[in-house]
This record gives C-alpha cells, structure tokens and sequence, in this order.
C-alpha cells in the first residue's frame, strides 16, 4: 500500500504571486505619481494666474484711509466745526515688555488717568499686538515737550500726528452744532463698516448727528506690503511697488452751512450765562433757526479729542445737566404764553367776544366748589376784556372762558399752532410735549376714576399749567406762527449742503407747513395787538421792556409754577429753595408789521416772564433788527 504527499513548499506559485504583487505596486505608484504631476501641471500652468493672484493678496495688505470731515459754518460763512492737525499718544503692545508698568508711569506724569489704565489694558489685548492703542486724542504743547523728555523711558510709546475736529466756540455751539465721540459698539452695528473702515469718530448729536452721511465723506485705501503675520514690511523694489493696485482716495465730506448766526448767538449765550434755561430765534418768513442756546452748556472739544472718565462723571453727575438740550428736549409747562393762541380758540369757538368783559377779584372758583384759583395778581384787574387779559395777562379771564371753550378745543387749536407735536426740525433729539385731551387721559391712565376729565383741569390748563408741557421750539414755532397770522413753516437749522471737491450747493429749501386757518381776519389784528400792548402798551406785563424802543414788537410773558402750594397759603419766591421757583418763560416777536424773528425763552426758577425773560428777549431782538451794539 502506497502513500501520496503534497510538496511543502510551490516555488514556481510564489514567484507569480510576488511579480504579481510588484507589477500592482508599480502601477499603484506611477497612478499615484501621474496624479501627482498632472495636479503640479494644474496648479502652476493651468491656474497659475488665479494662484499668483492670489499669492500677491497674501503679501499685499488693503489699508483703509478715512476721509476728512466737511467743515460747518454759520449763516454769514463763519467757521463753527472744522478739523485741526493735533498729535495722538499711541501704545504698540508688542514693543512693551510690560504693560501695566508702563501705563502706570504714564498715569503718573499726567499723561493718562489712573482710572483708564485698565480700558487701555483691555483694548491691547483686544487685536494685533502690533496695531497702535491710542492713549490720548490730542496732546498739548506742554505734554508734548514732557512726554519727548522722557520718551526712552517708554519704549513702544509715542505720538504722531493726525486731524481732530474742533470747535473754535466751544460751549457757544455745543447743543445746536452737536459734537463727534468715538464710535462705540452701537454705533459700528449701525453704520457700514466698509465707509467707516479707518474712521475712529461719528456724529453723535446736533447737526454733526443728523447730517452725519453728508459730513462723513467715503474712505479711501492704499495698498502695503504685509508678512504672513499682516505685519507692514519696507517694499524696496520698483518692481514690487509698480505691482501693486491703484490706491483709492478718500472722498471728503460735505460742507454744511448752517442758518444760525454766530454773533446772535454768542448775545444769547451771554444772556443765559449763569443760569438754566434754553432759548430759540427763528425767521418767522422761513422757519430758519436763528440761534440756539441751552444753558448751561459744554465744550464739545472734550468729547472730540477724548475725556477721561473722570471727566465725563463730571458732566454727567452734574445737577445742572451741561448735556441735557433743553431747547429741543426739554418739555416746560408753557404758562401763559399760550393766551395768545386760546384767545383765538375762544373767538372761534364763540366762548368769548371781543367785548365781553369780566371782573377779576383775583381768583375764580367753580360751582359748588370751595377752591381757588388764584390770579398772579392777588388783588385783581377789575373789569378786563379779552384784549386786557392778553395784555395784561389776565388769570380769571381766562379761568372763566375754560368752561366755554373745553379740553379738546383747547388740544386743537394748540395743535394747529404746533404744540404738543414735534416740529421735525432737522436735528435729533427732540421731544413732542403735551398738550392734554379728553382722549390723551383716557389712554394713558388706568384706575377709571382718573381716566375722567374733570373740569378743574381744563381751568387750570386754560393758563399753561397741569398735563401741558411744551419744548421752547414749539413755543418759537408757535410764535412765528402768530407773527405771520397763521402761516407755519418748519423750524430748521441748516441752509446748505456744498460738495468740498466741486463747490457746488444744495439749497435746503423752507418746508411750509399748513396754515392755521382763522375766520375773521380781525381777530390776528386784535390778538396781535394786544400782544403789542404786552410790551409797549400803558398796563401792559413787560411795558417797563419794550416802551421807548425804536420799533415795534409783540409778547406774551408767562411763569409756570414748580411747586404747588396748600389752599390758603401763600409763598415767596425769596423763601422758596432756588430749584423750587417758578419758570420765566416769553415768546415776543418783531418788527410787528413785518415780523422778521420770533422769540421763545425760558429761564428755569427765574420767577418773572416779564421781569427776567423779556429783557432778553428784547436783546435779542435788538441785536438782530441791528438796534443794539452788539449787532453784528
């Protein structure tokens, strides 16, 4: 019997499988290699433009380059807003070996605030260690020189120079101009960042707020040589900078030219100096704003070339409120200065005549009721009729006609002159008033007792008092509107827009407004001349202003009380807190045929319209019709 074995081991089975196996690897790898030089032929002859351009974006860094801000000047071409060369502190992280040292040896010769150090530590960290971290807006002479004294003690720090924007009238111009700040974080999700790229302040308030895209101009950019690191390197080949793209030059802003004049305006500041109030000049013919003061102001050069915080605390804290614009913002109850336009609603209305005359004992109650409500004058005016009571500013009169003529008559014709609704005057900010309504109250209470109108409320807002509130705009606006018999026009600020570049102008023309439609013509003529009477009249409130001026003018006085007092007492305004007195508020306007400025004021605790507002708008007035030597 015979047994058959496999061989252990097939030579020839293996030498296949192994040149088999060499044969795949070698045509793996030429694949591979084929893969590799056809992607190699790709990238540098097919693609070879689209790779070297984009190899020149590597090197080369876009460098926005920010516009220079339009000028602003007043009605006679005089520089209000215009740009100055100044020096910047600036900080280059990566060149300090230690920060917080550094910046507490800046703080220590003055050059920054101990309180800041952090914000500027925080804003090192915050990009590129090799961008610049501005310290300071604009250094003086004198830190200049001590700053060059010691400057190799501060490696990495120093100062170069650029344009900052100045206002050469500092507080003169504050709330009517506005001022640029630094852009906040607001401020960057609001605006493009591609026509801001390389710009560090905008607008915030003013006319420097509102024509903001006019002022601002369009940004520029040139082209760097930059390493992988986005860090500028010297290009020292003419060959490498003739490679470079065409830079773009910023386009500069606007100049505008505003409607207010400088001198007037300065008279008026002068006026208010000391004292918190806010006043409002305007042509009636075309609603230009003539000048416009708050007071007490600020010097928006602060807010232009950076405050410390300790600085802005100040302003801010302050109880005077510099940065509070009370001509556009603050909302006055305007007292009696409203007769003027009631009179016409009474007339309208027939709630009165012209020869209606009431007894004035010096106070008014209602029917079955106990309360008084008090004249100014505790005595009275005896018998006075409608051209009296303006004249001589009349409280029961007018207490008498509230009845007859109602809240929402009231609301209609004071709306019609504009109070109780923003005028759209072309600076932001403003506020609208009130001018109170059955409606209004029903709507904006919510306990149903106090949703009721009562009729003690109509008495009381029958002088300017109670819910009624209106800015001293509106209180111009509504005097340009008596001054022209009813014609309104938009209050606005600024005349024209001109391109820096070409000169060319665009006129802002005067927006007209509805009319106030009265009808019977004798009515103006009676209201107005008891306005008239106001100032140059025998008994007229503010006679001792107006009688022996060369022209003739028309006003109305008024004072809005701050504090309420009890039902049988009566108050001194010396005993009285100086924060608790009443208001002085006047609205006046002139030449009275052709009236070419109208007036509002108020002087806040100044306690007499007639006694401390209308001189100063009598001032004005003088100044501006050219009675005064200080018209310019």
């Amino acid at each position: 019997m015979s047994v058959l074995l496999s061989p252990i081991k097939d030579v020839h089975s293996e030498r296949r499988l192994f040149l088999a196996r060499v044969i795949l690897a070698i045509v793996v790898s030429l694949l591979l290699m084929g893969t590799v030089v056809a992607r190699l032929v790709h990238l540098q002859v097919i693609d070879h433009e689209l790779f070297a351009e984009k190899s020149q974006g590597n090197r080369v860094r876009i460098e926005p380059v920010p516009p220079i801000r339009g000028l602003v000047f007043d009605r006679k071409g005089r520089v209000i807003a215009e740009n100055l060369p100044a020096y910047q502190l600036e900080l280059i992280p990566e060149q300090v070996d230690d920060l917080d040292d550094t910046l507490q040896r800046l703080a220590a010769i003055n050059l920054i605030e101990f309180e800041d150090i952090q914000r500027f530590k925080d804003l090192s960290h915050s990009g590129p260690r090799f961008k610049p971290v501005t310290l300071k807006f604009r250094l003086t002479e004198e830190e200049i020189a001590n700053f060059a004294i010691q400057r190799p003690r501060f490696p990495g720090v120093d100062f170069r120079p650029r344009l900052v924007r100045h206002y050469p009238d500092g507080e003169l111009v504050a709330h009517a101009v506005g001022y640029v700040g630094a852009l906040s974080t607001e401020d960057l999700q609001r605006l493009d960042p591609a026509s801001y790229a390389g710009t560090s302040h905008t607008g915030k308030t003013g006319v420097e707020g509102s024509f903001e895209s006019d002022l601002h101009g369009d940004a520029g950019y040139r082209h760097l040589i930059a390493n992988a690191r986005g860090r500028q390197v010297p290009s020292d080949t003419s060959e490498l900078l003739d490679s470079l793209p065409v830079d773009q030059t910023p386009a500069p802003g606007a100049n505008v030219y505003l409607t207010i004049d400088l001198e007037l305006q300065r008279i008026a500041a002068k006026a208010l100096e000391g004292r918190r109030g806010a006043l409002v000049a305007l042509d009636p013919r075309n609603g230009e704003i003539l000048a416009l003061v708050s007071a007490p102001a600020f010097d928006p050069n602060l807010f232009a070339v950076g405050m410390s915080t300790s600085q802005y605390r100040a302003l801010s804290d302050n109880p005077d409120r510099p940065l509070f614009n009370r001509a556009v913002r603050g909302a006055y109850p305007p007292g009696s200065t409203i007769k003027p336009i009631l009179a016409l609603a009474a007339l309208e209305t027939n709630a009165t005549n012209l020869t209606r005359k009431t007894i004035c004992h010096g106070y008014f109650q209602l029917p079955n009721d106990d309360h008084r409500y008090r004249d100014w004058k505790p005595e009275g005016h005896g018998p006075v009729d409608l051209h009296d009571a303006i004249a001589q500013s009349c409280d029961v009169y007018f207490y008498e006609l509230s009845g007859e003529i109602g809240i929402d008559n009231m609301h209609d014709y004071l709306d019609r002159f504009g109070l109780g609704t923003k005028t759209g005057v072309d600076v932001g900010g403003e506020s609208s008033g009130l001018v109170p309504s059955r409606e209004w109250k029903k709507n904006n209470f919510r306990d149903r007792d106090n949703q009721r109108w009562y009729h003690g409320e109509t008495v009381i807002a029958s002088i300017g008092q109670g819910y009624m509130l209106a800015t001293p705009l509106q209180l111009a606006a509504a005097a340009g509107a008596l001054a022209t018999r009813g014609k309104r026009y938009r209050p606005h600020m600024v005349a024209a827009v001109e391109d820096a570049l070409t000169g060319e102008r665009r006129i802002v023309q005067p927006e007209h407004l509805g009319d106030v439609e009265i009808s019977n013509d004798f009515y103006w003529e009676n209201v107005i001349g008891a306005m008239h009477d106001v100032m140059q009249g025998p008994r007229g409130t503010a006679r001792a202003v107006g009688t022996g001026a060369p022209y003739e003018m028309a006003g109305k006085s008024g004072t809005a009380q701050v504090v309420s007092i009890a039902q049988d007492e009566e108050y001194d305004d010396a005993e009285l807190e100086e924060r608790q007195r009443d208001h002085a508020l006047f609205i006046s306007f002139a030449p009275l045929d052709d009236p070419r400025i109208a007036v509002a004021l108020i002087v806040e605790n100044g306690e007499s319209g007639s006694g401390v507002a209308a001189p100063i708008a009598k001032a004005i007035m003088d100044a501006y019709l050219g009675f005064s030597d200080d018209a310019s």
